[in-house]
């Protein structure tokens, strides 16, 4: 009986640990993406519901664009759809890292029509800002 009490105290104890150490993504970011010698920079709002991220980008001229990802343990994911110039669709989609609670790094894929040819996805990184 002991050891169960033990082994049970033990495991609540990991377990509460684990959700201590996750990292809510909630909160207000700056977002800057590399694309050979350009910059870019816009905001950034998400909002963390258990591992299902809601993530509006806003643009320089204040356009939102809303999506939906997931993260888990270090890696977040969330997709955008946009509409092109054309009238066209656009899904882009962020894949990247937890570096520490206010810095995520990653890479972007897709939206560029299919130009870009061998050229390696365009790498962004996003800063908390403060409260």
């Amino acid at each position: 009986m002991k050891k169960a009490s033990l082994l049970f105290l033990a495991l609540l104890v990991t377990g509460v640990l684990a959700v201590a150490s996750q990292v809510n993504l909630t909160g207000d970011w700056t977002y800057t993406m590399s694309f050979g010698e350009r910059t870019m920079e816009q905001q950034m709002k998400i909002v963390q519901t258990g591992d299902k991220l809601e993530v509006t980008m806003i643009s320089q001229r204040g356009g939102e664009s809303k999506g939906e990802g997931t993260v888990k343990d270090k890696a977040v994911e969330w997709t955008i759809v946009r509409q092109g110039r054309d009238g066209q669709e656009m899904k882009i989609v962020y894949k990247g890292e937890i570096v520490d609670e206010n810095n995520l790094k990653g890479t972007m894929e897709g939206g560029f029509g299919g130009r870009g040819g061998d050229m390696a996805p365009p790498e962004w990184k996003a800063v908390r800002k403060p409260k």
